[in-house]
């Protein structure tokens, strides 16, 4: 970390396999007014429909995040060069109740959002982005930009409101995001419902599923499109890692043949930048089926292409 923010140069060159793992090696912040952007861990899987294990991806997302250097080597941008950036640690949870957990995240993510931190998380299943949103969007509704195999708008589920399945749809129905300003990225697989996702479309989502990305040229004309949905406002990035193929990441609940590759998804975040980003998250890593860790270490990687491009619009806001 640069020394105007508080850090130690000299931590970029320390072996990467020591010390206590942070995420991306960033000092442990005492709470979020200490930082700008807050890189927060939610150890959560109450709401998986399929395979368990995201509860236990922020600590293993956090070891392999320590092969993230300080600086992006395409935009050259440096996030903790004018920013404090800092691990908050894990949002404290009821493994118990699902609502509970729904009631802490948002209380938690209340706390950072008064603070004036950008929250930049690690799930946990897919249901954790509600009550970030429910925090952030709470004064205004926000765009999304959302990676993903499905577009977690269906309704209840065996009878439960809160599931990773739906976490968009709640806050859609909450008001704190704008279903015109929301765009979908990669979405493909078997249904169990022919209409499971029909609250997008009748929302008004922009939906592209995977034929039409790849037919019509995959990444540079998916990035036009993206920016010309979030438009001008608050835009919130969710990145489910079941978006990628699962060649690049087996390690997660709902895995998904056909998705786009690593580099595809890393150019379309680096796309996004000069958009109002005000968080974002990566989600549904499933350390218990990532024998290589391949899944983390890719997480890690979008975690830190979110953080380029939050960071730029961090310094940005600020006139710098």
């Amino acid at each position: 970390m640069a020394e105007e923010t508080g850090g130690r140069p000299e931590d970029n060159y320390r072996p990467r396999y020591a010390e206590i793992p942070s995420f991306m090696r960033y000092p442990i912040a005492n709470g979020p007014a200490d930082v700008d952007i807050g890189l927060i861990g939610i150890p959560f899987d109450l709401g998986v429909t399929n395979r368990p294990g995201a509860r236990h991806g922020p600590r293993q997302v956090r070891d392999m995040s320590s092969f993230m250097r300080r600086s992006h080597h395409v935009s050259l941008i440096t996030p903790d060069e004018h920013l404090r950036i800092g691990d908050l640690g894990d949002v404290p949870l009821n493994p118990f109740s699902i609502e509970k957990c729904v009631a802490l995240m948002t209380e938690y993510y209340n706390r950072v959002v008064d603070a004036g931190t950008a929250p930049l998380s690690v799930g946990g299943d897919h249901l954790v982005s509600y009550p970030i949103l429910r925090a952030l969007g709470r004064d205004r509704p926000l765009g999304l930009v959302h990676f993903d195999a499905h577009c977690d708008t269906a309704g209840d589920f065996l009878g439960a409101k809160y599931h990773h399945g739906a976490p968009f749809r709640l806050a859609v129905e909450e008001g704190v995001l704008d279903p015109k300003r929301i765009i979908q990225i990669g979405i493909r697989g078997s249904l169990t419902d022919p209409d499971i996702w029909k609250f997008s479309h009748d929302s008004g989502m922009r939906v592209v599923y995977i034929e039409e990305y790849f037919d019509r040229g995959g990444p540079d004309w998916v990035i036009e499109e993206a920016r010309k949905i979030a438009g001008d406002g608050p835009v919130y990035v969710s990145f489910d890692v079941d978006g990628l193929d699962p060649v690049y990441a087996p390690g997660t609940g709902t895995p998904e043949s056909g998705g786009f590759s690593m580099y595809e998804a890393q150019k379309m975040i680096r796309g996004l930048q000069g958009l109002d980003i005000v968080g974002g998250d990566v989600v549904e890593v499933s350390p218990p089926f990532d024998a290589s860790g391949n899944t983390a270490l890719n997480a890690a990687t979008i975690l830190f292409e979110i953080l380029c491009v939050l960071a730029d619009a961090r310094v940005r806001a600020r006139g710098e």
